[in-house]
């Protein structure tokens, strides 16, 4: 049995939010206050530049009431960041600040909140402790709308984006469909690599009232292919829907978006955008006599918490509480993750943990049994797979038919050793 280790502890979040990111940070935030062998809870502002810059918000500091109405409150009420550290062997500035940190406010346990970059970034932090005989237990929290970190049956976050998704693709093709004239939508979800989300998209057909088209990057796009596609649907019906993710690419791995913008994120990655536009602008070419739509849903596929699981709040607190009761029984370098089972006929989540160098920068992608031959449909086992995730009504709190979202303090934190 793992030693006894007593100090504080610093929760931060990372990278894109989610609808239901701030459900891991109450379950993190309340076990830790629970917890004997933590004696400050610290939020981190903004992610690992807080705890670069020594910006720490003391948690315990907080409003208990206040608190439990992050479960449904969208974003990240600490704040967050896109930011990449080098591989401390090549540049150890970085981390001779986290360790100076660590110090000053007696970290003990570092719990960060995010995908596959922050999984990255929670390996080499604890590898880095560990060279330098800091006893500090770090464990990382899954989240991502893009479902595809390795290892984790699902993410949190995933579930509520995915029924947002399906949700908005319904009332869209009702919209789309009511005119007496010919009408073409094409619909950009977001996906760079992998086409989750996207697929979400095909619960709405299930539903009765979804997309014909459904395109992915885990099959390569072809132009002339998607042209024909739509063609023959709207030449039969006078209407065509259509989803595609936004980081699909040709035979050559050349993404279809208009342009990749001269921006990257913190982490590398390319900014896509306008895909949409782009399709649309050579459907009209194809087909003139339709009427063509783009639209981008952007933000509002990660933000609107109005439309969440209650299945992925729950998970996703149930994420934040597991990496701290297993960071104070002795666990560390490891991530939360998910598997499925079946009990009694219903679907059952359990926790596992997976050692953080065997999810850091890897993908999960769907499966390509679950995308049909011609590669721009969804076939029966992925609807089979999400339908459980996304169950449940929001209960977030109201008032006057608002939602009423947590209001953090954010009182700095002082240092404890000097």
């Amino acid at each position: 049995m793992s030693k006894e280790l007593k100090g504080a502890c610093i929760i931060g979040q990372s990278g894109g939010p989610t609808a239901v990111i701030n459900a891991s940070v109450l379950g993190a935030v309340k076990a830790a206050l629970n917890a004997p062998q933590i004696t400050r809870v610290y939020g981190a502002a903004h992610g690992i530049r807080g705890v670069l810059d020594q910006q720490l918000y003391d948690m315990g500091m907080e409003d208990p009431a206040e608190l439990e109405l992050l479960k449904f409150t969208p974003s990240s009420a600490l704040g967050t960041c896109r930011y990449k550290m080098k591989n401390p062997d090549e540049d150890p500035s970085d981390y001779e600040k986290l360790l100076e940190t660590f110090r000053r406010f007696d970290v003990r346990y570092f719990f960060y909140n995010g995908g596959n970059d922050s999984m990255d970034t929670c390996n080499k932090i604890s590898k880095f402790m560990q060279k330098s005989g800091y006893e500090c237990r770090v464990m990382g929290i899954p989240k991502t709308i893009d479902n595809d970190l390795f290892g984790t049956d699902h993410c949190p976050g995933f579930a509520s984006a995915a029924k947002y998704i399906a949700t908005s693709c319904m009332e869209v093709q009702h919209d789309a469909s009511c005119y007496d004239t010919g009408m073409i939508t094409i619909i950009e979800v977001m996906g760079r690599n992998a086409g989750w989300l996207t697929a979400a998209s095909a619960l709405a057909t299930y539903a009765g009232a979804g997309p014909d088209l459904i395109y992915l990057p885990e099959v390569d796009f072809d132009m002339e292919s998607f042209l024909s596609d739509v063609e023959k649907r709207y030449n039969a019906t006078g209407k065509c829907l259509v989803v595609v993710s936004e980081g699909i690419h040709d035979a050559n791995g050349e993404f279809i978006s208009k342009a990749t913008t001269n921006n990257n994120d913190g982490f590398g990655h390319a900014q896509l955008g306008g895909l949409a536009n782009k399709l649309a602008e050579v459907v009209r070419s194809r087909v003139p006599s339709a009427k063509v739509r783009a639209i981008e849903p952007s933000l509002l596929q990660r933000c609107a918490t109005h439309l969440a699981s209650t299945t992925d709040a729950t998970e996703a607190y149930l994420a934040g509480k597991t990496a701290v009761q297993a960071a104070v029984s002795g666990d560390t370098d490891k991530m939360v993750a998910f598997e499925r089972d079946t009990v009694y006929g219903q679907y059952v989540c359990n926790t596992k943990l997976l050692p953080l160098e065997n999810v850091a920068n890897f993908e999960k992608k769907v499966p390509r049994e679950w995308i049909n031959a011609a590669g721009n449909g969804i076939e029966r086992p992925f609807i089979d797979y999400v339908l459980p995730l996304i169950q449940g009504e929001t209960g977030m709190k109201t008032v006057e038919a608002l939602p009423r979202f947590a209001r953090l303090r954010k009182v700095l934190a002082k240092p404890v050793c000097e």
